[in-house]
């Protein structure tokens, strides 16, 4: 049953759905990952990261939320971004819907562009009183963009979509040296591939590893239930009751 050992919401019917369960909403994109990643890829590791955590946490994992803010990415053919008003929109009235049934709700976000909707609408959220919370899916030392760290990633969790990347190459400069370009010009203006890091020496098995780390991650920070201003789940010494 759903809220049993962490199950997939979509595959229940509604007399399965326990009472006051822990929801956890992956939060992905549909966006360009250089020429060798699928454009699933950020909700892809977001749903991973969630099942794995339900599974620790005995939680209920929702249906993905498949599209973001991604318009630093619109210079590239596939990419469908909402813009962060109507991802606030989404946001906020899928937590107001689950809080009819739900115990707790929480975001698990695969793409760095939603970070300012969530930052905005989960603080308003549980202004109004509901148990809600966000948490991304880390991976300490990564590159930013379809380079080695989702490469790796994505050839562990779906490596039938990862297309050849021997060739491919990107910018390497450190996300906080490419921002002000990227908000200003966008991602295309700065990388032609798409790629922001570099995906050579890419492997399934670090790919295991980091999602490993991912998950156990955001496992403690759940399970943790500390909070900052934004909504964010924080690290925590003593688990949730």
């Amino acid at each position: 049953m759903p809220g049993e050992g962490g199950r997939e919401l979509a595959e229940a019917a509604w007399p399965d759905v326990q009472a006051d369960p822990l929801v956890l909403v992956p939060v992905g994109s549909t966006e360009q990952h250089g020429p060798h990643l699928p454009l699933s890829t950020d909700t892809v590791i977001a749903e991973a990261v969630a099942e794995r955590a339900a599974g620790a946490l005995r939680a209920v994992v929702a249906p993905a939320i498949p599209y973001g803010a991604s318009g630093e990415h619109a210079g590239f053919p596939g990419t469908i971004s909402i813009g962060h008003e109507a991802l606030h929109a989404v946001i906020v009235e899928t937590v107001r819907s689950l809080a009819l049934w739900a115990g707790r709700i929480v975001f698990v976000n695969g793409h760095g562009g939603n970070v300012a909707t969530l930052d905005a609408a989960v603080p308003r959220l549980r202004a109004e009183g509901h148990d809600t919370a966000w948490t991304g899916c880390d991976a300490p030392g990564g590159d930013a963009h379809a380079g080695l760290t989702e490469t790796s990633v994505m050839l562990h969790l779906a490596p039938h979509l990862v297309r050849p990347f021997d060739t491919v190459t990107g910018d390497t400069r450190p996300l906080a040296a490419l921002l002000p370009e990227l908000i200003a010009r966008g991602v295309r203006a700065v990388s032609p591939s798409g790629v922001l890091g570099d995906p050579a020496g890419a492997s399934a098995e670090r790919g295991r590893e980091i999602l490993d780390a991912m998950a156990a991650s955001a496992t403690a920070r759940i399970g943790g239930g500390k909070v900052d201003a934004s909504g964010r789940l924080v690290p925590s010494a003593e688990p949730r009751p």
